[in-house]
C-alpha cells in the first residue's frame, strides 16, 4: 500500500520546521539581531514619549552593531597578524567590521548625548516629555502651523483665511 496524498506534505513540512529550527539554533546572532531590530523599531514609532524613543534608538543601533559582528565571523580564522618566517596562507578574520562598529558606538553614545540634553532642554522649557503633549502646545504659540491651515494651503503655498474664504494678507 502507499501512502496518502497528504503525508508527503506532512514530511515535507516537518522537515523544513526541523530545518528551521537547526538554522535558528545555529545562528541565534542573528535572531537576537532581528529581535532587537524589531523592538528598537517599535519603540521608536509607538511610543510618545522621547527617552523612550532614544532608548529605542540605542537598541537599534546595537542590532545594526551586532549584524555587523556576526556577518564578520569567520569559523576557524585567525587574526590577521602574520608573524615573520610564519605561514602566509591560511584563513584571516578582517578587522575592519570591528573597527566600523567601534567607529558607529563612539557616534552613537555621542548621539544619545545629544538626544537627552535636548530632552532636558525640552522639558525645562514646555514641562512635558510626550510629542502629542509637545506638537499641541507648538501649534498653540504658533511655531508650527495648525492642522486646518496645513490642510487648507493652495498650490501655491497662501493659506486660505477661513473668514473670507480668500488668501490670507501677508
Amino acid at each position: 500500500m502507499s501512502a496518502p496524498l497528504g503525508a508527503g506534505a506532512a514530511v515535507s513540512t516537518l522537515a523544513s520546521a526541523t530545518g528551521a529550527v537547526d538554522v535558528l539554533a545555529t545562528r541565534h546572532a542573528y535572531v537576537a539581531f532581528a529581535v532587537l531590530l524589531c523592538i528598537g523599531l517599535y519603540m521608536m514609532i509607538a511610543n510618545p514619549n522621547l527617552v523612550k524613543k532614544i532608548i529605542g534608538l540605542n537598541l537599534f543601533q546595537t542590532a545594526i552593531f551586532l549584524l555587523f559582528i556576526a556577518s564578520a565571523y569567520v569559523d576557524g580564522g585567525s587574526i590577521p597578524i602574520v608573524p615573520t618566517g610564519g605561514p602566509e596562507g591560511g584563513l584571516y578574520v578582517s578587522p575592519l567590521p570591528h573597527v566600523l562598529v567601534l567607529t558607529a558606538i563612539v557616534v552613537g553614545v555621542s548621539l544619545t548625548a545629544v538626544g537627552l540634553a535636548l530632552c532636558i532642554r525640552i522639558y525645562d522649557e514646555y514641562g512635558t516629555l510626550r510629542t502629542d503633549t509637545l506638537r499641541e502646545l507648538l501649534r498653540d504659540e504658533g511655531s508650527i502651523p495648525s492642522r486646518r491651515s496645513a490642510g487648507a494651503s493652495g498650490a501655491d503655498g497662501a493659506v486660505e483665511s477661513p473668514e473670507t474664504g480668500g488668501e490670507a494678507d501677508d
